[in-house]
């Protein structure tokens, strides 16, 4: 009897289905903010939001990791468990764009396999898409997404935009387990420059580095560092300190909601991250603000710069490097394995 009951429900279950339904794979709703890339499990992701006005997004996808890192003007956004190319199909390293986008994709190699949220890299096969994803490589050389993931990662990106596709041995160690600031050019895809401040000094400003744009700002909590890029650039850095209670645990972020014109403190709310959703448009007050000790002549260049929609992220992630770092350079893409 039992047997008849579950078969009956394999019938009704399939034809409930449609028959062009498009399969769906990893989790459906976004981890913690204060989950770090390696607590990710096969099919988890994080998405921090996004605004296209923020500056440039660039993508890396370590394939020693299995894991993707978005960043939006410098800053990661985003970031996702994935599943390359498996042995004898391997995803090519190097640095890529995105040449086209399909939503709605199906694969002309692979019996019309299903591959929603298409982005190709390369016109031989190579593509960004929602797929498999057992925690290890098992495509045949594509980047599999979790489904939701990669439904919000094709509607932030556009045509033309960098991927870059790192392995041990064949790139620097910033490339391959990236951080919390971006590693890479946005524009060519070259391993940014490291800009440790020396012994003495307080703190560093480029902003001819990056003339005009929008900027945005990074505070690492255990670096006691404050960054500030504009197009995905570093402008600027800091040397900064917290008065007792301390930074606040975690993640966060937020926005300028008005710059203090005429003299006025600058006013920010909270941004409602993942894991921290109650946060969300709850003004930041003055005893909050004054935790943050940051050198007077840092502000003073810096606070013209302030417009609101600027965003903050405050994380207690690493972003110097533990080394000097490797020499400037592209990766040389490798052929694909078929």
């Amino acid at each position: 009897m039992l047997r008849l009951l579950f078969a009956a429900w394999l019938i009704w279950f399939a034809q409930a289905l449609p028959a062009n339904a498009t399969p769906s794979w990893g989790a459906k709703q976004s981890s913690s903010a204060d989950t770090t890339p390696s607590q990710l499990q096969p099919g988890e992701w994080f998405w921090g939001g996004d605004d296209k006005a923020m500056g440039p997004m660039a993508l890396i996808v370590s394939l020693t990791e299995q894991r993707a890192y978005v960043y939006r003007n410098g800053i990661l956004i985003a970031f996702s468990s994935v599943s390359t190319g498996k042995p004898g199909h391997e995803t090519p390293t190097g640095v890529f764009t995105i040449l086209q986008k399909d939503k709605h994709h199906h694969s002309n190699k692979y019996n019309n396999a299903a591959m929603p949220y298409q982005e190709r890299l390369t016109w031989d096969g190579i593509a960004l898409h929602a797929g498999g994803l057992p925690g290890y490589p098992e495509s045949h050389g594509c980047v599999h997404l979790p489904t939701e993931f990669a439904r919000l990662l094709f509607d932030s990106t556009t045509l033309g935009m960098t991927v870059v596709v790192s392995k041990e041995n064949k790139a620097s160690e910033r490339l391959v387990h990236p951080g919390a600031a971006s590693p890479i050019h946005p524009m060519t895809g070259a391993e940014s420059a490291s800009h440790r401040l020396a012994g003495g000094e307080q703190f560093r400003w480029q902003p001819m580095d990056s003339p005009v744009g929008p900027i945005s700002i990074l505070i690492s909590t255990a670096d006691l560092r404050l960054l500030v890029y504009r197009n995905g650039l570093e402008i600027g850095r800091s040397r900064i300190a917290f008065r007792k209670p301390g930074p606040a645990q975690g993640t966060h972020a937020y926005v300028l909601a008005a710059n203090g014109a005429s003299g006025a403190q600058p006013s920010w709310i909270h941004i409602g991250l993942p894991g921290h959703l109650g946060e969300a448009n709850v003004p930041v007050d003055e005893a909050e603000m004054a935790r943050l000790v940051v050198p007077p002549e840092f502000l003073e260049v810096l606070r013209p710069l302030l417009v609101p929609g600027t965003v903050v992220v405050e994380t207690n992630e690493h972003v110097l490097p533990a080394s000097t770092g490797s020499k400037l350079q592209v990766l040389n893409s490798d052929a694909p394995a078929f």
